[in-house]
């Protein structure tokens, strides 16, 4: 079940942002960034520089110069031509960086949401809370980075396998299978294997093909390793010399692959998020 996705003390205000942290390589960085929404606790930034699941960083308040440290939750749009937009949450929520007096919570809404997350480690499935912004995550990149008290570290978290499973049409349930077993292909239709294109929120993309397609969505083998519940772009058929269609995709199938390290993995086809 989704958490209702809350927006009643959202403000749409755009602020130049320094933002400075340490890299994955343990060197400082700085780099510009401006925000797109924020509220009490946390905010929507534009940046150009790949952040983190879980990582920390300063947020400087270019026009009133105060500062706070912010976690990141995740990117909610693709890193694309220069420019991503990631989800952050205050780590110092009584600081206010922003000069804005939010109105006060309703009673409604003072408790946290809860969601079934489950580990794309070990598979443990959790009742856990999640904020407003993780939320917002978790509906367009589908993963975030908590810990994990089986695995004893931070580790990627999404929807219950199960539950996103049960949203996927019987005939896309058969269309995975078939690919997974191509003895039994028996809809030639379905059995095209075209180039794509498949973009994370990452940054990352590969060229790979199509194992079949259907209206609402394909399969393709891949050795990246992908997770269910994680949200793609995708262009299918891929020609590098025309102009790309990304059309947002969830991974809603992960199997193994005629024996192979490889994977097969089946996207759903999701409508864009306003």
């Amino acid at each position: 079940m989704q958490p209702e996705r809350r927006h009643s003390d959202r403000v749409m205000l755009t602020i130049p942002l320094n933002i400075s942290g340490v890299d994955s390589h343990g060197r400082p960085f700085e780099a510009g960034a401006r925000t797109i929404s924020l509220n009490r606790n946390g905010l929507l930034i534009e940046a150009a520089r790949p952040l983190r699941l879980g990582q920390v960083v300063r947020l400087t308040n270019q026009l009133g110069r105060r500062a706070a440290e912010f976690r990141v939750v995740g990117p909610v749009v693709p890193l694309l031509e220069g420019a991503g937009e990631w989800a952050l949450e205050a780590l110092e929520p009584d600081s206010n960086i922003w000069g804005i007096k939010f109105p006060p919570l309703a009673a409604s809404e003072a408790d946290a949401a809860r969601a079934l997350l489950e580990c794309r480690r070990c598979h443990a499935v959790i009742l856990m809370r999640v904020s407003p912004m993780e939320a917002e995550v978790l509906a367009t990149s589908g993963l975030l980075s908590k810990h994990c008290a089986a695995c004893g570290r931070e580790t990627p978290w999404g929807y219950a396998e199960k539950l996103i499973a049960m949203g996927v049409p019987s005939g896309e349930s058969e269309m995975f299978d078939a690919a997974s077993q191509p003895s039994r292909r028996k809809h030639e239709r379905v059995s095209l294997q075209l180039p794509i294109l498949v973009r994370d929120f990452y940054g990352g993309a590969e060229i790979t093909r199509s194992e079949n397609i259907s209206k609402g969505g394909l399969c393709f083998a891949s050795d990246v390793v992908y997770h269910v519940g994680q949200g793609l772009r995708v262009v299918c058929p891929y020609d590098p010399s025309s102009p790309a269609i990304e059309v947002p995709g969830r991974i809603v199938r992960n199997v193994s692959f005629q024996g192979r390290h490889r994977r097969l993995y089946g996207i759903r086809y999701e409508s864009e998020k306003e």
